[in-house]
């Protein structure tokens, strides 16, 4: 018996569970299959970042990211240390999830969700719809792209049984080794290895009590050799992931080396016990491709980036959130031939900045190990040493801050050049890391305002487009609503009465898309809405003079 669906999705990590729960709240049916039984031994991320936290709110699910198991007391501090017991060279305070605030730019803040947490969060999220079926101990063997759907070959790992599913897409949210991209024959661009390092997540109640530095939630081990390794606080209680960073050259730890180095890192003997061990490579690569046909990638099956910054799960999240409400509007008939293929156009830029900014990351975390502290450092007392290490501290520190604030990488992404977004003109904002603006420029990310009703602006997107008309004076746009209308495209009409809101998105019309980014703004109604409707449902490409949106030739559309 066929098993049919709308969409297939193949991984069960966050990105494809995330995914199975964007498409199940947007209405459309979807099958994931996991090939493991959905347990996490090394949780591969823990930063729930700001714009992660947005689609959470859109969700409803703050509150079960909240609730998840991360002691939200723990302070957030990073430290760089010769070892727990020695010497603290500098420390980025921060407080505890439960204590930090928003930023005045979000309704919403980082949180600190292990995978261990976080995914049970989505799987419940996935599942509360009705729309979309998980099935876990379930492999992909393979699968056929016809035009008209996708035919997959899958097994269920506890029986042994073969199944066939038929979908009108396939998403491959596989992680870095994906089956489905190499089926796609698609290849990777970018650095293959940048270093060789073991996790070893282990349990010791108290660790806090045996050594001499405050609570963080990241130390970062300097010695002579350089950065040598670090360790995070997994739930902010009992539980820690302790990372050895290797090199270039690969080699398999020892679970006797890896208590020996965990010994040194705390910097007395102490009993704890080492719960899994996971050799593994830091890469920063990026698909050339983001899928064929009607087959797609997401995730770390598109990119695959070191940890330092947090970008990798976040980054896969705005693919889910990018690709979810195109899937369902081809799915809902309503989506033009160029629709779907905007997602590598728009996604695939920002995967390639955020990948070299976590690379650039971890070449700061690690530049000791090329402009080496003075080895007296590590084994004088000196009042000459202390102020060397003071010195040394302080410009470490520094460098260090470029991650600790990276609120422009979260939510500064713009979709420069996208063939369904209307440009108004006006020139790109500088892209930054450690600051952001907010901007309603078409391509970026809607901004947040509090409105009097006391939610944020941010809450009326996700569902379907929504036209924001600021000012009783502003046009009614009624031709726009027609041509949406016509075109089986959900629009919503939102009368905005807040002047600060105004002058932050700037234009009386704004034209926001389901996955909150603006795709239009002018002070008029456009002069031919149907154009400006197939243009952002990808039916047509875009084109633009004096801030109205115009046909293009069939030839242009063709390519």
């Amino acid at each position: 018996m066929v098993h049919k669906t709308s969409v297939l999705i193949v991984g069960g990590g966050p990105v494809g569970l995330a995914l199975a729960g964007d498409l199940g709240w947007r209405g459309v049916q979807c099958t994931l299959v996991e090939r493991g039984d959905g347990s996490i031994e090394q949780p591969k991320m823990d930063m729930v970042g700001i714009r992660s936290m947005e689609f959470c709110r859109r969700w409803g699910i703050v509150p079960w990211v909240e609730g998840a198991g991360y002691n939200r007391d723990y302070p957030q501090d990073c430290a760089w240390v010769t070892d727990l017991n020695g010497y603290e060279f500098g420390r980025e305070p921060f407080p505890s999830p439960r204590q930090e605030q928003c930023p005045p730019q979000s309704p919403q803040k980082r949180e600190r969700c292990p995978q261990n947490f976080f995914d049970p969060v989505l799987r419940r999220f996935a599942e509360r719809s009705g729309n979309a079926t998980l099935r876990f101990d379930t492999e992909l063997l393979e699968f056929v792209d016809t035009g008209e759907h996708v035919s997959a070959q899958v097994r269920d790992s506890r029986s042994g049984t073969l199944h066939e599913i038929q979908a009108d897409y396939l998403v491959g949210c596989d992680g870095g080794s994906s089956s489905v991209r190499h089926a796609l024959g698609i290849d990777m661009q970018g650095d293959a290895v940048l270093t060789y390092t073991t996790n070893v997540i282990f349990r010791c109640e108290g660790l806090e009590r045996l050594h001499t530095k405050k609570p963080a939630y990241r130390y970062i081990f300097i010695g002579p050799e350089g950065t040598w390794a670090t360790l995070v606080a997994i739930n902010g209680r009992d539980q820690w992931r302790f990372s050895l960073i290797g090199d270039e050259q690969r080699r398999t730890l020892t679970e006797d080396e890896a208590r020996r180095a965990i010994v040194r890192a705390v910097g007395v003997p102490f009993d704890f016990e080492i719960l899994s061990m996971l050799p593994w490579v830091r890469r920063q690569l990026v698909a050339e491709e983001y899928g064929k046909g009607r087959v797609f990638i997401a995730g770390d099956a598109a990119h695959l980036t070191s940890p330092t910054g947090g970008f990798g799960m976040n980054t896969g999240l705005l693919d889910t959130v990018n690709l979810s409400w195109k899937l369902a509007a081809a799915v809902q008939g309503w989506a033009g031939p160029g629709l779907l293929p905007s997602y590598q156009a728009e996604q695939q830029p920002v995967a390639r900045r955020n990948v070299a900014e976590a690379s650039d990351n971890l070449r700061r975390m690690l530049s000791p190990r090329i402009l080496k502290p003075d080895p007296a450092v590590f084994d004088q007392d000196d009042p000459d040493v202390e102020t060397a290490r003071r010195e040394y501290g302080a410009r470490y520190t520094e460098m260090m801050r470029r991650e600790w604030f990276s609120i422009g990488i979260h939510l500064g992404y713009v979709y420069e050049g996208s063939e369904v977004i209307v440009p108004d003109g006006t020139p790109r904002p500088a892209d930054e890391v450690s600051s952001y603006t907010p901007t309603a420029r078409p391509g970026s990310r809607a901004p947040h305002a509090w409105l009097a009703d006391g939610k944020s602006i941010l809450d009326l997107y996700g569902g379907g487009f929504v036209l924001l008309r600021f000012g009783a004076d502003a046009p009614a746009a009624e031709e726009l609503v027609v041509a949406a209308r016509r075109a089986g495209l959900p629009l919503q009409v939102v009368e905005i009465d807040d002047a600060a809101a105004a002058k932050l998105y700037e234009r009386r019309l704004v034209l926001v898309r389901p996955d909150g980014q603006v795709a239009w703004r002018a002070d008029d109604a456009p002069a031919d809405a149907a154009t400006l409707v197939d243009i952002v449902r990808g039916a047509r490409l875009a084109s633009v003079v004096n801030g109205q949106a115009l046909p293009v030739s069939e030839e242009a559309q063709h390519g």
